[in-house]
């Protein structure tokens, strides 16, 4: 019986705070605190207008060699890792694959994706493609992704090799238990250690940023505006004391 490892998993409310401050203002922040490469580069919104939050089951891909795993898809399937790393979801997790950018090989498909949709799972970022991509959409499961392809997950030229064990997603560190903030602009990565260091810096840059785009849309100067300006901080303060308005 194949064995693998569970994940820590992070406060809720720290996910939960991390979704409302989203992508882009995430990997700025980071990098403010000295991580310079929190984005994961490569995979894309699929489903189009989703946000997804969560820790990070992870899956490690390896180039294909034939002694280590069968050529048929439906051969000993619980040999097949990418099923185990699916077995470990809760309500809320995000998976995230090492896929080694194959366009080949499609990592899960509508069977796979509908599982972990009914077991909770918050979305999918992958160096590689799924199948099955019209259905896939329909889940109500957040999906970003290199691409398409009719082929399952080991077809061509790699294979499933490790559950729950850091790797590197389009080159971009993954720990298992990480929290994953996707969006529109992409995934980002946030070590469980710097959490509350991003939401405090990250909350503060979203609130004053959604002061300047309201005096932006006003037709306010950009260059007081954004970034703020220190002859704008009473009129900010004004503005958060009087409710926003």
């Amino acid at each position: 019986m194949t064995d693998t490892p569970d994940i820590p998993r992070p406060e809720r409310h720290l996910v939960e705070a991390l979704r409302e401050i989203g992508s882009a203002t995430i990997s700025g922040e980071l990098r403010n605190l000295g991580i310079r490469n929190a984005a994961i580069t490569g995979p894309r919104a699929f489903t189009t207008g989703a946000v997804a939050a969560g820790p990070a089951l992870t899956l490690q891909f390896m180039p294909m060699r034939e002694d280590q795993f069968g050529s048929d898809e439906y051969e000993d399937p619980e040999k097949q890792l990418h099923r185990h790393v699916l077995y470990h979801a809760r309500r809320g997790d995000m998976v995230v694959v090492d896929a080694r950018g194959d366009m080949d090989s499609g990592i899960f498909g509508e069977m796979m994706l509908t599982y972990f949709a009914g077991l909770g799972g918050e979305g999918v970022v992958i160096d590689g493609c799924i199948r099955d991509a019209a259905k896939a959409r329909t889940l109500g499961v957040g999906l970003w992704v290199r691409g398409v392809t009719p082929n399952f997950h080991a077809q061509t030229n790699i294979f499933p090799f490790a559950v729950n064990t850091p790797i590197a997603c389009a080159n971009t560190f993954v720990m298992p238990g990480d929290i994953i903030v996707a969006d529109d602009d992409g995934a980002v990565v946030v070590p469980v250690a710097m959490a509350e260091q991003v939401i405090e810096v990250g909350g503060k840059h979203a609130e004053w940023e959604e002061f300047s785009r309201e005096r932006l849309s006003q037709g306010g100067d950009l260059r007081k505006y954004y970034p703020l300006r220190a002859d704008a901080e009473t009129e900010y303060l004004a503005w958060k004391t009087q409710g926003r308005s």
